[in-house]
């Protein structure tokens, strides 16, 4: 089976992306229904837990993120960033300007490292712990600015919006701030809505493939000329002339799987 080169996803954020004893981390429930639609992925960064490596650092807002996210990304330079940040600050002190430029600044500082980079930035989670995160909608509305802003600067940006259908009283553990098992789900739901089209299957071909792609410098068919791709099916497959080191009994094996 030809294996697909597994595409890197760094998730960074606080508590919510971070994960704890108390609560359901998004990641765990996205990442095993990722697994289970065969796709080549791979979560990376530099804190581990049992689901997979995050970036994920509870209590800490984005102008932290910002300060640490040159170390990690020259460290772990993923191929998708998700970004889930926006708590950790308090309504009193008028904060949605502040991480509004310290988000902008924390894109940019990972795009000049990676231009190719894609980032899945969400509109974050509401929370019922108020008035300290009363300022959560106008954030939102702002995230949605800058998404724009920085799309028209050529990064590849994806808006995620996050807070739509969630229900902090309803998604929410008793600290009415952290996702419930209802709101892990439904917070992977959103991200992998915006992930599968990013994703590359496993395997070029299996069971139910029956055609796969060869390049004609590896086997010869049909008068095919060299450099030009092809397809086979299982069928045709015996009517294949070994060249290049390309064992019948192996493509067919492949065929089979």
């Amino acid at each position: 089976m030809l294996a697909a080169e597994k595409t890197t996803i760094l998730a960074i954020g606080d508590s919510i992306t971070q994960g704890g004893k108390s609560f359901t981390c998004y990641r765990q429930v996205l990442i095993p229904e990722l697994i289970k639609k065969g796709l080549a992925f791979e979560f990376i960064g530099p804190e581990k837990d049992a689901t997979s490596p995050h970036a994920g650092y509870g209590g800490r807002n984005t102008k932290y993120l910002l300060s640490i996210s040159k170390d990690i990304y020259s460290k772990y330079p993923a191929d998708i960033v998700l970004i889930h940040s926006g708590h950790n600050s308090f309504s009193k002190d008028k904060p949605v300007q502040g991480i509004i430029r310290d988000t902008r600044a924390l894109i940019e500082t990972i795009g000049a490292i990676n231009p190719k980079v894609t980032i899945l930035l969400a509109q974050v989670i509401p929370a019922g712990k108020l008035p300290k995160y009363s300022y959560i909608p106008k954030l939102n509305k702002e995230l949605e600015v800058l998404s724009r802003r920085l799309i028209s600067k050529n990064f590849k940006v994806i808006l995620v919006n996050q807070a739509d259908g969630f229900d902090w009283k309803a998604d929410t553990i008793d600290d009415k701030v952290h996702p419930n098992a209802s709101g892990a789900k439904k917070m992977a739901v959103k991200w992998m809505d915006a992930l599968l089209p990013l994703l590359k299957p496993k395997a070029a071909f299996s069971r139910n493939q029956t055609e796969c792609m060869f390049h004609s410098n590896h086997c010869f068919h049909g008068g095919k000329p060299h450099g030009e791709p092809y397809s086979i099916s299982l069928e045709e497959s015996s009517s294949f002339v070994p060249h290049a080191g390309l064992r019948r009994d192996k493509l067919v094996a492949a065929l089979l799987r």
